[in-house]
């Protein structure tokens, strides 16, 4: 008989702690909130057993020394069970424009509307925001959680909304009169198409790089041979000088490194030692001044099929400079 006591004891015990580390996933899992940091936005994390920076900058798709950084914290140090950290939201691993990932929510203020929501959240777009919260009306009470991005990493299946519980309150549905529809439709035809930035047989599909087509600089008639698709991060980069003035420009040999992004979307991305993650680059190519705009994704980390190369560049930012050697070619940097 005691011997069945123990046996059950333990069964008991199993229980509980299967129980509590299923709680722990699903509070990691659900109700991702968006902060806003000095250092841009960010969802917090809780660090589960056996994770560190390496683990969980693969599965949010956060480079470890990025990850280190953003929480001002020492890698060598590691990290502890329990300890929540914040994971930054970038290009690669916040979505918002499919519905792929987990949802990240942003809680509403006194007197915010909907343009307000979406000028706070990295200017999604508003049919968007619409779309994925069910919403009929661009008036939002304070205090409602609205979804402004998918959260993608490499354990989390990807998510659709079709179900989003509606969040607005009775009383708010019934005063919902055509007025009301009109102006959402208004906000849907609100957007310009944009014909596919490299591929000609593969349209985008992204309406951000429609959005950001109205913004991008005319091609001066002096240089003929100028790319007019320099990329998703041009305005970022005139906003990066705005703030700190251009102080480098180098001549490089460069590499190329293999991504499914920039293609649909211009988001071209680069590799380099000793820069911070993020900063966003002006490359030329010399062979034909064709100019493109790359965002920092991390280090080269001295490997050694870099050897000789001083960057690489994602294979569409490539493309988009009309690089026609595929081992190594020359590239000037601005930043």
């Amino acid at each position: 008989m005691q011997g069945k006591s123990v046996v059950m004891k333990k069964v008991s015990l199993a229980i509980c702690i299967m129980f509590a580390v299923t709680i722990t996933l699903q509070a990691q899992t659900s109700d991702l909130v968006i902060k806003n940091g000095t250092k841009g936005p960010y969802v917090d994390h809780t660090v589960a057993a056996k994770e560190n920076f390496y683990s969980i900058g693969r599965l949010f798709y956060v480079h470890p020394k990025h990850l280190a950084s953003f929480n001002s914290l020492d890698m060598k140090r590691g990290l502890s069970i329990g300890q929540v950290i914040r994971i930054p939201l970038t290009d690669t691993n916040f979505n918002q424009t499919t519905e792929n990932g987990l949802p990240v929510y942003y809680v509403t203020g006194n007197s915010e509307s909907l343009y307000r929501v979406s000028t706070n959240n990295k200017s999604v777009l508003m049919k968007k925001l619409v779309k994925w919260n069910n919403l009929t009306s661009e008036s939002v009470e304070p205090g409602t959680k609205l979804i402004v991005g998918f959260l993608v990493s490499n354990e989390a299946a990807a998510s659709s909304v079709t179900n989003v519980p509606n969040t607005k309150t009775k009383k708010q549905n019934d005063q919902v009169n055509k007025k009301e529809v009109v102006r959402a439709e208004t906000v849907n035809k609100q957007v310009p198409s944009v014909e596919p930035v490299n591929k000609p047989a593969e349209p985008s599909k992204n309406p951000e790089v429609a959005q950001l087509k109205e913004e991008a600089k005319p091609v001066q008639k002096t240089a003929p041979q100028q790319n007019p698709n320099q990329g998703f991060f041009k305005a970022s980069f005139e906003n990066q000088v705005t703030q700190q003035p251009i102080s480098k420009e180098q001549t490089v040999t460069s590499g190329i490194f293999k991504t499914a992004s920039g293609w649909s979307d211009a988001k071209y991305y680069m590799l380099m030692d000793d820069m911070e993650p993020g900063t966003v680059v002006k490359i030329t190519n010399p062979a034909n001044n064709k100019i493109i705009y790359a965002k920092l994704l991390g280090e080269m980390n001295g490997l050694k099929q870099n050897e000789g190369l001083k960057i690489r560049v994602s294979n569409a930012a490539a493309s988009a400079l009309g690089v026609t050697d595929s081992d190594k070619f020359i590239l000037k940097l601005n930043y």
